[in-house]
């Protein structure tokens, strides 16, 4: 079969690129080496163009796991895309997505910056209208005109650059940190990065672009979209700490945290609630790289690309398997129906939420320990803490929904077991989720991490997490005359359970006004004056006097002679005056 053919050579050359990437990650990072590569792509005269690439740990290392990730990506769509006849353009579609992470990656230079990020906009806005519904419309236009004020960030930066010699950024950080009046070049890719990663307030587009394919949700909010954001401010890290930008994204990420784990908790959608996981972790990732510790965003970045790929992918093989169900209310007993694949969702689950010794555990924790040692302030301490809490809570409410119990709706004929072809994708991935965060300390960190604290504070994090498990788990456990706290406070749940509003101020909200504006506008001219006195009442007219002339043509002698008779009477008349 020809989809065959397109599905497993694109998985095998990605896997291997993938390791030859994560060796030579390996190599880079043990003996301290970094590249750059030039290349002169054409020379006119004195003027030539270069494209620079650069090679180091960080950027063969992030390329390993996008890579790995989009392989197993691609080799799940095998099954999962197997009946649409159009399977050909989509994977060539993932692979135009990679390519373009690919060169947003390598590049030191903010022009072939540009070139990736508007490649993964793009691509992006393909994949998700790619089922050409409303709905994955709307999510489409959504996510591609947030993605825009981002672009546009990016373009003022690249003019602003022209103060220096070269759009080489590497090359002028430190300047850039010492030269007040160029902070807002670190103003400008804060900017950038936000609308890319979804912070507040551009958050609404990643939910809404749920409305694409499983397969892609698996790629884009592990591993490439939404962690462009976070990459590129890992790379500009030195305009951030100690500055106005570092302090502003700590609040705003810090929000995002909490709005997205409290949203995620009242959420019924199974794909909704795991991307509100992903704004949640973004946040995390960007409170973090905002106070300095860029390693550590980094760190948790590619661990988070793991569990998150896997917990996608676990998803989409539930709902194919509930013919198409997203509603967590009607699902139960997975576990006895899909054993396998609901292990591998309860283990990314457990690694979601900091399980020891699973991927998570390894950079979640560590970064709440550094911030319990860092210096900041009790709001932000607070909204770290509460955060992670809300996020072992929405985990476990899924969970029971999901796995625990009877099948709620056995008349959607649930399947009995998995597809081998999507397992294989996704046990490659269970590997690496459990293996993943052990591997990646070991290699990122030369020496082991040490945080001393007192004993109440290093309990913390596991106290946080005890009781986001239990509050998930009651919240969950609804009898028949259970009164139900969020419909007694039904304005406060709607208002949490909506990201706070969010998505209709950046939708309804911008065009309202305009709208109203047109209607009033159309209202008082086109179907008002202009319709009296334009072309419709010219029209009216013309056919009036059409009617006569077509009456007086057909009745010519009919009126001929009532004319002569009306003038003979009228002469008549007039002599008998005289």
């Amino acid at each position: 079969m020809k989809y065959l053919s397109i599905c497993s050579i694109s998985f095998v050359i990605l896997v291997i690129t993938s390791v030859m990437c994560f060796c030579s990650g390996v190599w880079l990072l043990s003996n301290d080496f970094c590249y750059f590569l030039e290349w002169e792509v054409v020379s006119l005269n004195s003027s030539m163009i270069v494209m620079t690439f650069l090679f180091d740990w960080m950027s063969l290392l992030f390329m390993s796991f996008v890579l790995l990730i989009s392989s197993l990506v691609i080799y799940y769509s095998k099954e999962y895309m197997g009946s649409d006849e159009n399977i050909n353009r989509f994977i060539m579609l993932v692979l135009m997505f990679v390519a373009s992470m690919m060169l947003l990656i390598i590049s030191p230079n903010l022009i072939s910056i540009l070139l990736g990020w508007d490649g993964l906009g793009l691509v992006s806005y393909c994949l998700v209208i790619y089922f050409q519904n409303i709905k994955s419309y709307n999510a489409g236009m959504l996510t591609a005109l947030s993605n825009r004020i981002g672009d546009v960030a990016l373009l003022l930066a690249i003019a602003w650059m022209l103060n220096y010699g070269s759009w080489n950024y590497v090359f002028y950080l430190e300047v850039m940190k010492l030269d007040i009046e160029m902070s807002i070049i670190g103003g400008l890719v804060m900017l950038a990065a936000m609308t890319k990663s979804a912070q507040i307030p551009f958050s609404s587009w990643l939910p809404a672009a749920m409305a694409a394919p499983t397969p892609v949700s698996a790629l884009v909010h592990s591993s490439t979209l939404v962690t462009a954001g976070v990459y590129l401010l890992i790379r500009f890290n030195l305009l951030l700490s100690g500055t106005w930008a570092g302090q502003f994204l700590l609040l705003l990420s810090g929000l995002t945290m909490f709005m997205a784990g409290l949203g995620a908790n009242f959420e019924f959608d199974l794909k909704k609630i795991i991307a509100l996981s992903t704004l949640s972790q973004l946040g995390l990732m960007m409170s973090i790289l905002s106070m300095g510790f860029y390693k550590l965003a980094f760190f948790h970045l590619l661990t988070h690309a793991l569990f998150k790929a896997l917990l996608f992918m676990c998803a989409g093989s539930i709902i194919h398997n509930m013919n198409n169900s997203q509603d967590i209310r009607s699902m139960g007993g997975l576990s006895f129906f899909m054993p396998l694949t609901s292990s591998c969702f309860n283990v990314a689950n457990l690694a979601l939420c900091g399980m020891p010794f699973l991927a998570g555990f390894y950079s979640k924790d560590m970064i709440l320990e550094v911030v319990s040692l860092s210096n900041i302030n009790m709001f932000s301490f607070f909204l770290y803490f509460l955060s992670t809490g809300l996020t072992v809570c929405y985990s476990f409410r899924l969970v029971f929904y999901s796995m625990t119990g009877d099948m709620n709706c056995s008349s959607l004929n649930m399947l009995n077991d998995e597809g081998w072809i999507m397992l294989r994708g996704m046990l490659g991935l269970l590997l690496m989720s459990i293996v993943g965060g052990s591997l990646l300390s070991w290699l990122i960190f030369s020496t082991p991490f040490m945080v001393c604290l007192p004993i109440y504070l290093k309990l913390l994090t596991l106290i946080v997490c005890v009781f986001g498990g239990l509050l998930g788990y009651l919240i969950s456990n609804v009898s028949l005359f259970y009164t139900n706290k969020s419909l007694n406070n039904y304005l406060l749940s709607y208002y949490c359970g909506s990201m706070w509003f969010m998505p209709y101020i950046s939708t309804y909200g911008v065009i309202s006004y305009s709208l109203n504006l047109g209607g009033l506008v159309y209202k008082s001219f086109d179907q008002g004056w202009s319709e009296f006195i334009g072309g419709q009442n010219l029209y009216f007219t013309l056919s009036e006097f059409t009617c006569i002339y077509y009456f007086m043509h057909n009745n010519n002698l009919k009126v001929y002679l009532m004319v002569f008779v009306l003038w003979v009477i009228l002469l008549c008349g007039l002599v008998f005056i005289l």
